[in-house]
């Protein structure tokens, strides 16, 4: 039997998202209760017809097929560039800009350039289970800083936990898994901290199209001095519905990016051409149909909150952006509850136990429900089922 080449791989939990996939294997759900997949923070609507259109035409162009540019297509950088500068009120430019394979990607090159293994790096718990499986492969110890009121993460306890070896905190906002927003304030104390201490201060803002809030929802790209410690992170993939294409972003320093290339051209050479091409014709002419996701996305948001509010024994955590965080007061823990969901409910929600580490006492009583691809109907489903569940 062939053994993993690693202690690192070995020792790195299974993803969570294909674990909770396999608790529906043998289970067959009753014709009056069809599943209701509420597990992962994917659109499973295809793009809209334009953008479908404008990729038919990519694939008719006689470049698509070749390498490009390890660090992306020029216009697709100097586009983000020019609209996050818009956005942030901040000077951004696109030698600042790299495309990469996904936004989990481009944490793991901005990673590769900040941190070595026995280093440490600060996960705001609940944390973002890729973040943490990438820095357990790598033996970067990931230093949880639990989130108090509002799912905030405090300065105090952060800087607190700051030692020698550390390298970065990691912020993440709206949150996944909490949907969390984090306040303008909170963030620029963060990069004031960071600066401070010498560290990096990564930004993972992949929801940042569905925010409460209008732009500017921050003002970390309007300090002057952000490249000497700021690293900003996003995603195509929710916006214009392009998981399957794997477009994400990397914005930080030159410098630092002359660095990450190495990392990306050794395990991806370029980022896909076709979703590259996808996420720039969005950028140019699907401005109001990002209004339009961002407003139903609000919607729903406000469906969860009244529907927590209106359900016994459950208390809503956080909510934003595609997810929401529950607290609930039963006696059973959140892995024997999201599993007895399965199939008593028809439920996939995933517990709070995949985003915290095993000594998290308050994990064993949370889930996170990813309520974006859930109409309203859908929703009203779920608080059926939630009300009608008996532990």
């Amino acid at each position: 039997m062939l053994k993993p080449h690693a202690a690192t791989i070995a020792s790195t939990f299974a993803p969570p998202v294909m674990e909770a996939r396999r608790w529906l294997d043998g289970v067959v759900m009753p014709d009056d209760r069809p599943l209701l997949n509420l597990s992962q923070a994917a659109p499973v609507a295809p793009p809209p017809a334009a953008l479908r259109a404008a990729l038919a035409a990519a694939v008719a162009e006689d470049d698509s097929h070749m390498y490009g540019p390890v660090l992306g297509l020029p216009a697709l950088r100097a586009e983000i560039a020019a609209r996050w500068s818009a956005d942030y009120r901040g000077d951004i430019r696109a030698e600042d800009v790299a495309i990469t394979s996904g936004c989990n990607q481009a944490f793991a090159a901005a990673m590769s350039t900040i941190a070595a293994p026995g280093e440490s790096v600060i996960l705001p718990t609940p944390y973002y289970f890729n973040h943490k499986m990438w820095l357990d492969m790598q033996g970067i110890n990931a230093i949880p800083l639990p989130c108090g009121d509002g799912m905030l993460p405090d300065l105090a306890q952060a800087e607190a936990l700051i030692s020698p070896s550390t390298r970065a905190i990691v912020l993440i906002s709206p949150n996944n898994p909490t949907g969390a927003e984090y306040p303008r304030a909170l963030m620029t104390g963060f990069l004031a901290l960071a600066r401070q201490l010498g560290l990096a201060l990564i930004i993972d803002e992949t929801y940042r199209d569905f925010h409460a809030d209008p732009h500017p929802v921050h003002d970390l790209f309007a300090d002057q001095k952000w490249r000497d410690t700021l690293v900003h992170l996003y995603s195509f993939s929710k916006v214009f519905r392009l998981t399957g294409h794997r477009v994400g972003a990397l914005v930080t320093s030159p410098a630092r990016l002359a660095e990450a290339e190495k990392f990306l051209d050794t395990v991806a050479i370029c980022p896909n051409q076709l979703g590259q091409k996808a996420a720039l014709f969005g950028l140019r002419n699907l401005q109001d149909f990002i209004a339009e996701e961002r407003a139903e996305i609000l919607r729903r948001r406000a469906i969860v909150k009244v529907g927590f509010s209106n359900l016994a024994g459950w208390h809503l955590l956080g909510c934003g952006a595609y997810f929401a965080y529950v607290q609930y007061d039963m006696e059973i823990d959140s892995d024997t509850l999201a599993k007895r969901l399965v199939t008593e409910a028809s439920l996939l929600v995933l517990p709070g136990t995949m985003f915290a580490p095993s000594d998290d006492i308050a994990a064993k009583r949370q889930l996170r429900i990813a309520f974006a691809n859930a109409n309203a109907a859908e929703l009203a489903t779920l608080f059926a089922r939630l009300a009608a569940f008996q532990p």
